[in-house]
């Protein structure tokens, strides 16, 4: 059994959930939840507090610093517990009321921007309060996950041959689209396997990670405002985006099956259930990789009068109107197609 001092130590690898009775599709969902910070962003946050500390860029005096939209701010915070660091998250109004509770009950000080930049949106008004403070005040070591390679590196290093030794036959990998840290680490690490790998990025509608205009964004996790500086598309095979109404329907359709996953995983599995849909791929292995859990999602995504506000009543239903595959509701830039072909252009 495993026995720890560092909550950090643990983080269950081998746990994949068979989707075909729930979707039709043959897809394995590779959980990445059940850690004590609750996400696949404990390895990011490990990997770069631990290269942080191999180039001694932490003093006594040390406040480390972040943007994040929750769960990397949650794992930073863990850390920063356990190996007595001080820790500021910086978030905007997305963020989840449990997720801000969690970091503050683990120590750490949350600063929530209010207004967006006109142009990089919330996230360019996070990331001008940690220039701005880092500017005025040395003490602040921002660990910037956009641009550390530290960020790409850790799923290089431990999810990707995660999947590999579960999944020796595997064709198909669909990741989620954030900080493209994940997808990075993934993609480098099986362009370079013995055999070939599809990558399927999934991103949000009204992100800007792939190009297109951005749009109101609701849920937390998935999407960018500004291009991020880590991806480089040539990785990339294919691209698909979703709607948040239809992370919406995935997760509810998940949860009637007792599975309670967080809003980056129904985008993951709405955009890979969508992309299979769309592909014959009789006797192909696929791995989506989900990044959460959903428990911290109970008051947004999980509740009713939250998601018929800002999606439409109609949402939930079985078989809603045409309209409620836009969302949110209010100021929203025009749907981007839903896929888009990649570099090698091999069919599935």
């Amino acid at each position: 059994m495993p026995v720890i001092s560092a909550p950090y130590a643990f983080n269950e690898e081998e746990l994949y959930v068979d989707l075909r009775s729930i979707f039709g599709h043959s897809l394995f969902l590779k959980c990445e939840g059940f850690n004590f910070a609750g996400s696949i962003k404990l390895k990011a946050a490990t990997e770069m507090v631990e290269s942080a500390e191999r180039a001694d860029d932490l003093r006594p005096d040390t406040v480390l610093v972040e943007s994040s939209s929750g769960n990397l701010g949650v794992a930073l915070s863990m850390i920063a517990a356990s190996k007595g660091y001080r820790f500021l998250c910086v978030t905007d109004s997305r963020c989840n009321l449990a997720t801000r509770l969690m970091m503050e009950a683990l120590g750490s000080q949350v600063h929530v921007v209010a207004d967006q930049e006109s142009n990089g949106g919330f996230l360019g008004a996070r990331l001008a309060y940690i220039r701005n403070l880092c500017a005025r005040d040395d003490r602040y070591l921002w660990l910037s996950q956009y641009t550390n390679p530290s960020n790409w590196k850790a799923h290089y290093r431990r999810t990707a041959p995660a999947i590999a030794r579960a999944f020796p036959r595997l064709d198909l990998l669909f990741v989620g689209a954030g900080t493209t840290g994940t997808l990075m680490g993934c993609a480098r690490y099986f362009r370079e396997w013995h055999r070939p790998v599809r990558i399927i990025a999934v991103d949000s509608v009204g992100s800007v990670t792939f190009g297109g205009t951005p749009g109101h964004r609701m849920i937390p996790g998935l999407g960018m405002s500004v291009q991020p500086p880590l991806l480089d598309e040539s990785y990339v095979d294919d691209v698909v985006r979703v709607a948040e109404a239809d992370t919406i329907r995935t997760c509810h359709r998940l949860a009637k099956r007792g599975f309670v996953f967080g809003g980056s995983t129904g985008t993951v599995v709405s955009g890979a259930t969508d992309w299979l849909t769309r592909h014959d791929i009789q006797g192909r292995t696929a791995v989506a990789i989900a990044p959460d859990l959903g428990e911290r999602y109970l008051d947004t995504v999980y509740h009713d009068n939250w998601v018929q506000d800002l999606y439409g009543e109609h949402v939930l239903d079985p078989d809603p109107p045409v309209d409620a595959d836009v969302a949110p509701l209010g100021p929203t830039s025009p749907a981007e197609p839903p896929s888009r072909r990649r570099r090698r252009g091999h069919d599935a």
